[in-house]
């Protein structure tokens, strides 16, 4: 099969994904082999790429990876072949921990995450646990069901972990693949609740497109918003969001950060914050730390439901470092896909 793989960490602009035929992988016990059509580009790639999130070299990327059942391995029951399915950043978890057994299968010792720890989607094929394999419902296209089994799982997990209620006004920092699908969440949840977007300065292409998906509000990160917010998600690589949303959040207010890592070189920003002036008043600042089966289940219905139609971009396989190098540069609008088999 081809794929593009990752030999060793080093900036993006130095194009480090290479395309390689590799042996097709063969699925074991209880797992199904996935002939993968389309797979998102993700930011969490850019992390491993350039060494802020440590994968296991070489390793195949990507973790939004959607294609048909092509081969069952031993004692898998759950699916036939032909079946659509998605597979999403955890791979595997024990599930027999008390974390597991608590519905933290992301805290798991033993977690997996795909494109990570075990090979992912920028490949022909790739194999799962049957038990961390989703069926795609039909509503979707290939293509706009990817960015769903990421930006769209951990989007929704992260929205559920603000406790926002309806009527209360969230802000949304960063409005990338993640953001402008959980502000139709929002919407379709929370119809009475106000939801304001902050981007990087000179971004109107992102800006006008939240207004386009129902924003009430959308400007730079750094500018003051119409009235405070309660709650706010934070989708960024950066840490002057946070200190910036902590100046505009209600009293009890919550940040949830959205991010798998955040870049060193801002860590400046940080320093400002102040506790008196940014976090006391009992506003709180919490993490989201990948996602369980549980926020694909409820999840994947629920796009389906509204419906949740993703703005993508496509590319082609061999086009991935291309497509990343894009993403860090804030110019990709919604989602990059790369487009794999048909």
């Amino acid at each position: 099969m081809k794929a593009m793989v990752l030999q060793k960490t080093g900036p993006i602009e130095n194009n480090p994904l290479e395309l390689k035929d590799l042996p097709t992988p063969q699925p074991s016990n209880k797992q199904i082999r996935v002939k993968v059509t389309t797979c998102g580009v993700c930011h969490t790639e850019l992390d491993e790429i350039e060494g802020r999130l440590e994968a296991k070299l070489p390793v195949i990327l990507g973790h939004e990876v959607v294609g048909k059942v092509d081969s069952l391995g031993t004692g898998a029951s759950h699916f036939k072949t032909g079946d659509r399915v998605g597979i999403a950043w955890i791979n595997s978890a024990c599930r027999k921990c008390d974390l597991c057994l608590r519905g933290y299968e992301n805290l798991c010792p033993d977690f997996l995450g795909t494109g990570c720890d075990v090979n992912g989607g920028y490949a022909e094929y790739a194999v799962v646990s049957e038990d961390f394999a989703y069926l795609i419902p039909d509503r979707f296209s290939d293509s706009s069901a990817a960015p769903l089994l990421c930006a769209g799982a951990i989007g929704y997990r992260a929205l559920r972990l603000t406790g926002l209620h309806d009527g209360q006004v969230l802000g949304l920092f960063g409005f990338g693949a993640s953001a402008h699908i959980v502000i139709q969440i929002v919407k379709h949840k929370y119809p009475n609740s106000k939801v304001f977007v902050f981007t990087r300065p000179g971004q109107k292409d992102h800006q006008d497109l939240a207004v386009k998906l129902g924003a009430d509000w959308a400007g730079a990160t750094g500018e003051v918003p119409p009235e405070k917010i309660h709650y706010a998600i934070d989708f960024t690589p950066a840490w002057k969001p946070i200190v910036e949303a902590l100046k505009v959040l209600e009293k009890a207010g919550r940040i949830v950060i959205n991010a798998i890592r955040k870049e060193s070189k801002d860590q400046e920003s940080l320093l400002q914050l102040d506790y008196s002036a940014h976090l006391w008043l009992e506003k709180e600042i919490k993490s989201v730390a990948n996602i369980t089966r549980r926020d694909a289940e409820e999840f994947l219905p629920l796009a389906a439901e509204i419906p949740i139609i993703p703005e993508v971009r496509e590319f082609e396989l061999k086009q991935a470092n291309e497509a990343l190098i894009l993403l860090k540069q804030g110019k990709i609008q919604g989602a990059g896909v790369l487009r794999i088999s048909e």
